[in-house]
């Protein structure tokens, strides 16, 4: 099933790509060198800031809050479940090394899509699956791909992932940084995000820095 999956996911891709070509759709940037920047909130951003900052082309992944208004958020104050803030990486990334659909694979491969404000044992909005893009071709991609895999029927239920605009980005507390490399015997590093992890690498290998 996990090998079938993938193989969905890459022919979803190259019709993704075709698709874009087809209608004239190109990444604009102001210098071959820029980076790019991503906002991705897939459940606990202990496990996503260690799964992407494996990635060859990611400069760097920073956890922290976005979806709310209120100024300032901490993460006592997020934990209430009260606020629209959710847990997210910020990713900047090399767009001549990775692409953003490649990200996007990547993201909705190492989470589950389907179980609205949860991943796992951490259930609240702060944990619910989330995009949001940076800028117009951003917002299409995360769409038609979404789209794509509801009808390709990888899930048995449908993908409720938020695909919102971006409007701010807040910084976790320092001690969630790198939190999975710096807490090596951590219960919840070792019995949720090293078997994550284990199986991104086998999985997507060729997306690995070297």
């Amino acid at each position: 099933m996990y090998v079938k999956t993938i193989t969905l996911l890459w022919i979803l891709f190259a019709s993704f790509t075709n698709n874009l070509s087809a209608q004239n759709m190109t990444t604009v940037k102001d210098n071959i060198h820029s980076y790019d920047t991503a906002t991705f909130g897939s459940g606990c951003f202990w496990c996503s800031e260690a799964i992407f900052s494996l990635v060859d082309g990611v400069i760097s992944v920073l956890p922290g809050y976005s979806g709310g208004e209120e100024p300032n958020p901490t993460y006592e104050l997020i934990c209430t479940g009260t606020t629209d803030y959710a847990e997210v990486v910020q990713i900047t990334f090399d767009p001549d090394k990775v692409s953003y659909k490649k990200l996007l694979e990547i993201f909705w491969k190492t989470h589950d899509p389907t179980t609205p404000n949860r991943q796992g044992a951490d259930v609240g909005p702060q944990y619910r699956s989330v995009i949001f893009y940076h800028n117009q071709q951003q917002k299409e991609e995360a769409l038609f791909y979404k789209n794509e895999l509801d009808k390709a029927g990888i899930w048995t239920k449908p993908i409720v992932t938020e695909i919102s605009p971006f409007l701010s980005f807040y910084p976790a507390e320092a001690h969630h940084v790198n939190f999975y490399r710096n807490n090596p015997a951590n219960a919840y590093c070792n019995f949720v995000i090293t078997p994550k992890l284990e199986k991104f690498k086998k999985v997507f290998s060729d997306y690995l820095a070297k």
